[in-house]
């Protein structure tokens, strides 16, 4: 069924008309998220101007029990934009706006679809910044940011998301406008703003979001390095961390991946090395100083066969393109690709990877990696030809990789999120009365199940029929039934 006049009538009573898109053309720009290989069409797009027709639009929802899916940028990768059926997506790219930017207290006021790096760039005048640092976080918004709590290169000293968030104006499920937290961070009773950063667009919709900024570190250091092998590259970072060193970012590439990059930007990696580093050290300029030749001293003591330090701001902003281009450059190298986020051990970096490597050898297929090597956040990337017919097996194999990761005592995400992609991975994470009690909490802040439905907790229509690629039935096959 698809949604009758009346309701398009009721949100084009409350939005400008031209902001209700029915047209199936330009609805079909929203029809999928980064994760490219599940799409949903949607009935309508709303695009509100300001947080008043938001919680306008949710009011029509709840009303007509019409469901709806928040978006912004759509640079997610697990599926969590993803549309549903016979039901409405509501874009935040108009709410854009830098409310406010409080040196004193060192905290900003944005609008959702602000992004990630335009925060910093409007607290950079005052000597601050945002240290949450996607690497889409030219384009990807902060209202994205806090529905997936994520994380970025340097989030292994400086924290996710919800580390920087102090609060959050969320539109409910019925169309009631709460704050979650307060301004300084503080607050009594149960912690509703964490409850809600990370839940997926499942608990609301948020319209304004108070950040928390930091000091610009007085001195950064960075360095590439190249290794013979992965395992030597892992034993860097677990020396790193065992000699009492927190460096702002630890990053770790292999063959694919920086063939890949190296391709695309030019960056200045050495293409064939097993493996590659990124490490950058940050804060007071002795302090900074004397871990520096300390990292430089382990990695020579591991084989490191070549160390290439960054000598100006410019050499140290190539390096980083290099690595946050990887993910989109490996399209050069392949035609269609998962990617995979999930976390394991530092300690068991290695033997993760070469199980990883087997099981892509097993399903006939090429997996890259690129990491953030320093708090185990794998992000493996499944290549594949869906022209070739190899789309279920990449599948199942990305699938795969992120179960491997909860066996060796890790998690099935670090920082893209459950979504739609690893719904059904949850039970190997989680029991019975761990999930009962997410879907407790989930019901009371949307009993009627229209937030964003089919994300992050596994239900049975999900896992039986999974939303996007359409598969036909034999009978249909053979001409005996019509699809409608």
């Amino acid at each position: 069924m698809t949604l009758h006049g009346g309701v398009r009538e009721a949100f084009e009573r409350v939005l400008d008309p031209a902001d209700v898109l029915s047209d199936p053309v330009k609805c079909r720009a929203y029809e999928c998220d980064g994760l490219t290989g599940y799409r949903v069409c949607p009935d309508l797009v709303l695009l509100p101007r300001d947080a008043a027709q938001v919680a306008a639009a949710v009011r029509v929802c709840h009303e007509h029990g019409v469901p709806f899916v928040a978006r912004g940028a759509g640079t997610g990768l697990s599926g969590g934009a993803l549309p549903v059926a016979d039901g409405v997506v509501i874009s935040l790219a108009r709410l854009k706006s830098v409310l406010e930017v409080d040196p004193v207290n060192r905290r900003a006021v944005v609008q959702p679809g602000v992004t990630n790096l335009e925060i910093t760039a409007a607290a950079a005048p005052h000597g601050l910044y945002y240290a949450p640092d996607p690497s889409s976080q030219q384009v990807c918004t902060i209202g994205g940011n806090v529905a997936e709590n994520s994380g970025g290169a340097h989030c292994l000293k400086y924290g996710f998301t919800t580390n920087h968030v102090l609060s959050c104006e969320v539109v409910l499920a019925d169309g009631s406008v709460v704050t979650l937290g307060t301004d300084t961070g503080e607050q009594s009773g149960p912690d509703l703003r964490g409850v809600f950063l990370g839940s997926e667009g499942t608990l609301g919709i948020t319209t304004a979001v108070t950040v928390r900024l930091l000091r610009t570190p007085e001195s950064v250091r960075t360095l590439l390095a190249d290794f013979p092998s992965v395992a030597a590259a892992g034993d860097v970072v677990s020396d790193i961390v065992a000699a009492g060193i927190v460096p702002a970012a630890v990053e770790m590439m292999d063959t694919l991946a920086i063939e890949a990059a190296e391709e695309a930007v030019h960056a200045g990696y050495t293409v064939g090395v097993p493996a590659a580093l990124v490490v950058e050290l940050d804060g007071p300029v002795e302090e900074c100083d004397a871990q520096f030749e300390l990292v430089k001293a382990i990695c020579e003591k591991h084989g490191c066969t070549r160390l290439h330090i960054a000598g100006s701001p410019e050499e140290r902003a190539k390096i980083w393109k290099g690595r946050k281009a990887a993910f989109a450059a490996v399209g050069r190298i392949s035609p269609d690709y998962f990617v995979q986020d999930g976390v394991v051990p530092r300690t068991r970096l290695a033997e993760v990877l070469r199980r990883i490597a087997g099981m892509g050898a097993d399903a006939g297929l090429r997996v890259a990696n690129v990491f953030h090597a320093g708090d185990g956040n794998l992000h493996p990337l499944v290549l594949y030809s869906a022209a070739a017919g190899e789309t279920e097996r990449a599948e199942e194999l990305s699938g795969a990789i992120a179960e491997l990761c909860v066996e060796m005592g890790g998690s099935l995400s670090g920082e893209h999120g459950i979504g739609t992609d690893k719904a059904c991975s949850m039970p190997k994470m989680f029991g019975e009365e761990d999930l009962a009690t997410m879907h407790r909490v989930r019901a009371a802040f949307d009993p009627d199940g229209i937030c964003n439905p089919g994300k992050v907790l596994p239900t049975p229509r999900l896992c039986g029929e999974r939303p996007g690629r359409y598969k036909p039935h034999p009978l249909e096959e053979t001409g005996a039934i019509e699809r409608l």
